[in-house]
This record gives structure tokens, C-alpha cells and sequence, in this order.
């Protein structure tokens, strides 16, 4: 069966291109240049421009905006593009924002995520897959956020920001420097880490020998002072070929904005 259902109400422009059982709700604008996967529903009052690419079994909820341009000075009307994957959730009043040219040209959304009701995702923004941003949470540019990770309400993440793949982000926090992965990260004002995320790590089926690692691993580079080279080398040589504690230890060793560390141990955040 091959039937899309389009409201009488909703405004598609010529040019979209619908797959099989999409379903347009009342009061929704599609531009031209939009690409909608087979089974995605816009619910109602959904508003998509530009040129924005999207998957299968998307959910897109009343007073969404996706593919608008950015709120960025330096955009001039550049042909940028969003992709969005399949099977995300996106509730009430998300925005999604078009990439720039200084951004790679790409805002990307990944399959599987949950994007609560208020999310702002603005340009040139990278996520991956099964990531939940709750109510409210906020990207500025150029963030990108690997795979299960999880993101409090009304939290900010400041431009060119990488959040790691399954840590986790308390509500209402201020992200300044990198957020490692695999970290737990206690929310409010000058929010710093607070150990593994291990509820989560549980949940991903990491050993315990794996999980003994990272807490290793999170000593000698996150809470412990001194000279950074020979803390990696001594993580290293911890890690032995564990893919999780090695990514851990890359992720610190190629950090261009700084790295959040344990809030005990860095309470100035400097």
C-alpha cells in the first residue's frame, strides 16, 4: 500500500518529494526542495523549508521548524541542507536550523533520537544516533554530539562543543569545554563532571573489567593534575586495546576548547 494522506489545509509546494505512507496534518507548509522518507507523519502546524532531507518513520510534532535559515550573520542564502535520519522523535516547537558555509554546510540529525518539546538545534550541528535532548535544551553551532548521549532541560551548549558518546548532561547546565564520554555531568550553574555515567554504561553491556578502565582512566586524565602527555601516556598503557577506554583517551588528547573536568577537583573551571 503505497497511500500518503495530506490535508486539505496543508501547503505543499511543487517539487516535494513524499515517499510511501507519509502523512501531512492540518496546517503544515512543505517548500520545494524538502525530501520526506517513507511512513513520517507531520502531525500538524509543521513547517519544513530549504533543503532538507528526511528519512522513514520520523514523528514530527504541532509548531515544528525545520530547515529555516540560521540565526547566524555571516549566512548570506548559501544552498545548505539539513539530513535527518529515520526514526527520531521531534516534539512540539523544535527548530531545526540549515547549515552555513563556515559550518561544512550541513546540519545532520541522526536515527533514533528524541528531541523534547523547545529543543533548539542551530547550524552546522552534527548528532548521532539514539541521543535525547529534554525540554528546552539548547545548541549553538557547530556542536556535535555522538551517540547515546543524553542531555538535560534548559541546558546550553556553547558553539563548536563536542559531547561525548553515553555521557550524560544534568538540567540546566552551562557547557563551556568538551563533555567527555562515558561522564556523568551534575547540572546548575558552573556545572562540572561527577564520575561515570555508569548507569548508562551498565545499560550498554560494558563489562565490569571494561568499566573498571574507564574509572582508571578518568582519575589520571579528568581528576588528577599535572603534566597532561605523561597522563595520557599513562592512560594508554592502562587501556591496553579496550575500544571504549582508548576512545576515552582520544577524545581528551584531541580537545581544541578544553575538556570539563571532575567538579571536585577544577572548581574554578579555568
Amino acid at each position: 500500500m503505497t497511500c500518503t494522506s495530506i490535508h486539505p489545509t496543508a501547503v505543499l509546494a511543487a517539487g516535494v518529494e513524499l515517499g510511501e505512507r507519509v502523512a501531512i496534518g492540518p496546517f503544515c507548509t512543505v517548500d520545494a526542495d524538502v525530501c520526506i522518507g517513507d511512513d513520517t507523519r507531520l502531525i500538524s502546524h509543521v513547517a519544513i523549508s530549504g533543503l532538507t532531507h528526511i528519512g522513514c518513520r520520523n514523528r514530527f510534532f504541532p509548531f515544528c521548524s525545520i530547515g529555516h535559515e540560521p540565526q547566524d550573520l555571516k549566512y548570506h542564502g548559501e544552498a545548505s541542507k539539513i539530513v535527518i535520519g529515520n526514526d527520531n522523535t521531534i516534539r512540539e516547537n523544535v527548530t531545526i536550523n540549515t547549515g552555513t558555509e563556515g559550518g561544512g554546510m550541513l546540519t545532520r540529525i541522526g536515527d533514533g533520537n528524541l528531541l523534547m518539546a523547545y529543543v533548539h538545534i542551530a547550524h552546522d550541528c552534527l548528532l548521532g544516533d539514539r541521543i535525547v535532548l529534554a525540554n528546552c535544551a539548547t545548541l549553538a553551532g557547530h556542536v556535535l554530539i555522538d551517540d547515546d548521549a543524553i542531555i538535560g532541560g534548559m541546558s546550553a551548549i556553547h558553539q563548536f562543543l563536542r559531547i561525548g558518546r553515553m555521557s550524560m548532561v544534568g538540567g540546566m547546565s552551562g557547557i563551556v569545554k568538551d563533555i567527555p564520554p562515558y561522564s556523568l555531568t551534575a547540572g546548575g550553574y558552573r556545572p562540572g563532571l561527577a564520575g561515570l555515567n555508569l548507569v548508562g554504561l551498565k545499560r550498554h553491556g560494558l563489562s565490569r573489567e571494561q568499566i573498571r578502565k574507564l574509572k582508571n582512566i578518568y582519575r589520571l586524565l579528568l581528576q588528577t593534575v599535572g603534566d597532561i602527555q605523561q597522563r595520557l601516556q599513562e592512560a594508554r598503557a592502562c587501556a591496553e586495546s579496550d575500544e571504549h577506554a582508548l576512545h576515552l583517551i582520544d577524545f581528551v588528547a584531541t580537545a581544541k576548547r578544553g575538556t570539563t573536568l571532575h567538579r571536585r577537583d577544577n572548581p574554578s573551571r579555568d
